[in-house]
């Protein structure tokens, strides 16, 4: 069997070591979220850089954690998920932005995803398109519950993930282009009662329940593809103050499951 690249003991793409990084890690697309979602903890470094791959770790309310950028898509997604697993990681929250599929979901909203329809590319390497890419109960009932101490307005379903920001989404291409088989997802989407569209929770989700982690996502809503709105910035901060504060839950959880073992 072929070995796994790396800079010494460093993972090829991440440049991080094993027991370099704590169990709870946040995972944003964008590399300039990783210094937003920091600035939150009590303490905060920069531990490794590296093309779309940027990582902290840090403590938030006593708690060690970290944060890396995982780039757009499921490619890169996979490597970060991959080398952050192999550097002591098992615990994963995606926060990101999504764009909704229905009116009564406002700009600003959260959606807390309980699972992913598999439209990303990365995960059918892993398992057959029958394989589901479900969030772990756990993360998401932190995720509910830090949503509701914050009093920030959310909705948990289900979302769907795609390599494709355009023609993915049912957005046309250049000049207009949208084929035959990309018209009507949404309606479709909408008739599985699906909430939205982002790229990388599927892959995410897949890889921890295959390896036996844990993985959740939460996503703040910029855009409404039913009333055509688009904000960019909309909910992030929001989004990010309940990821961190649903570690801390977490944290709390594996403290008393652990004096029952």
């Amino acid at each position: 069997m072929a070995q796994r690249p790396k800079i010494g003991q460093r993972a090829y793409h991440l440049l991080l070591a094993q027991g370099e990084i704590p169990r709870y890690v946040l995972l944003p697309g964008d590399p300039g979220r990783v210094p937003l979602i920091a600035k939150h903890w009590d303490e905060a470094r920069e531990v490794a850089r590296n093309r779309e791959f940027v990582t902290y770790v840090g403590r938030y309310k006593g708690v060690s954690i970290g944060a890396t950028s995982t780039g757009i898509g499921s490619g890169s997604t996979a490597i970060a998920v991959e080398e952050l697993l192999y550097a002591g990681a098992d615990t994963f929250i995606r926060v990101g932005t999504t764009g909704a599929l229905w009116r009564h979901i406002k700009l600003g909203d959260l959606i807390i995803g309980a699972a992913a329809v598999r439209w990303d590319g990365a995960s059918r390497w892993y398992a057959p398109p029958e394989y589901p890419a479900v969030a772990h109960w756990v993360v998401v009932n932190a995720l509910v519950k830090a949503a509701e101490s914050l009093g920030v307005r959310h909705h948990v379903g289900i979302v769907a993930s795609t390599d494709s920001f355009y023609v993915g989404q049912e957005r046309p291409g250049h000049g207009g282009f949208l084929p035959p088989w990309a018209k009507g997802l949404i309606e479709a989407l909408r008739g599985l009662m699906v909430l939205s569209f982002e790229m990388e929770s599927a892959t995410i989700f897949t890889l921890a329940s295959i390896y036996g982690a844990r993985a959740g996502g939460v996503y703040a809503v910029i855009a409404n593809r039913e009333t055509d709105e688009f904000a960019p910035e909309v909910g992030v901060e929001e989004a990010i103050k309940v990821a961190n504060e649903a570690v801390k839950i977490l944290a709390e959880y594996d403290s008393k499951a652990d004096l029952h073992t």
